[in-house]
């Protein structure tokens, strides 16, 4: 996940990079006033997400069955612990009863 996430940053500076550039070279309108950097941030994230979505399809899969594996595990870890607990009560119930029924 954290290889996926550095390849969207990548993907991010590249296209600030290009958009910086074609805002200064008067090719893309400048925003207004003092907001020229927010207009280029919020340019470059409009293009590098579809960017990303196609460009890195591959690593996101990738990432996604790892999470899967990790939530699948959680999951049997918790099942177990539970399981384990509810065979430590009935054993302590179940001692608790022979006790009752010898006096």
């Amino acid at each position: 996940m954290f290889r996926y996430t550095l390849m969207r940053l990548g993907v991010f500076a590249g296209c600030f990079v290009v958009v910086w550039g074609l805002t200064y070279s008067g090719v893309v309108p400048r925003g207004l006033g003092d907001s020229n950097i927010m207009w280029v941030v919020l340019l470059s994230l409009v293009i590098s997400a579809p960017i990303s979505f196609v460009v890195l399809r591959k690593e996101r899969d990738r990432a996604s069955v790892t999470v899967v594996q990790r939530v699948d595990r959680m999951k049997a870890n918790l099942e177990a612990n539970r399981s384990q607990e509810d065979e430590t009560v009935d054993a302590a119930q179940a001692q608790g009863q022979a006790q009752g029924q010898a006096s």
